[in-house]
């Protein structure tokens, strides 16, 4: 199994990131079923070790939260253009998910990631595209933002090669608490009485 752990994206944004796939000739578009934010790629395993990462995903506890996209940008390799990409706004929930993510994958044996964690929605990829076109389309969107969504839960996901790209199957889901404000009200109260 090729697995990564991900958010999935509510389908009216889906739709909204995919109007964006146009305008830069020869690039390769990711079909808008296949847009998520990747939080920590795993990488193959077999199924001890997946079981394993289960076990330690599923011990993450924290509520859940807003996100937004802002803007576009793009990754390079040895000076040439290879993907172009949707950007979110800067958010320390989602970064606090992040490191919560790598130390259950780190528990469950896999080894630390050395690349640094920057969110992002992949919109396309790039060979041999002309460069000029694909900075044409940076500057045209780069003032991109979507209304905020909220992340109720992150994905364990299987990614699957094949001739038509990678398909991606979700192989379990983990529910983000919500702030129960029954709770809130009680934590008020007892620091009213502590407080007399």
């Amino acid at each position: 199994m090729r697995l990564f752990v991900g958010l999935d994206l509510p389908e009216d944004l889906r739709l909204t990131l995919g109007l964006l796939r146009a305008g830069i000739n020869g690039a390769r578009w990711v079909p808008p079923e296949n847009f998520h934010i990747t939080l920590r790629f795993i990488g193959e395993a077999d199924r001890h070790q997946a079981a394993d990462l289960d076990d330690a995903l599923a011990d993450i506890d924290m509520p859940a939260f807003d996100l937004a996209f802002r803007g576009v940008g793009s990754f390079a390799s040895r000076g040439r253009l290879r993907a172009i990409w949707a950007g979110l706004e800067t958010s320390g929930a989602l970064a606090h998910l992040h490191d919560k993510v790598e130390r259950a994958s780190i528990r469950a044996g896999f080894a630390e990631e050395q690349r640094k964690f920057k969110p992002h929605v992949t919109l396309a990829r790039l060979k041999g595209t002309p460069e000029i076109a694909a900075q044409r389309f940076l500057e045209d969107h780069a003032g991109f933002t979507t209304r905020p969504f909220t992340v109720a839960r992150f994905v364990l996901f299987e990614s699957t090669l094949g001739g038509e790209g990678a398909h991606y199957t979700p192989v379990c889901r983990y529910p983000l608490g919500t702030f129960d404000y029954g709770d809130f009200e009680d934590l008020a109260a007892d620091y009213a009485d502590s407080d007399a």
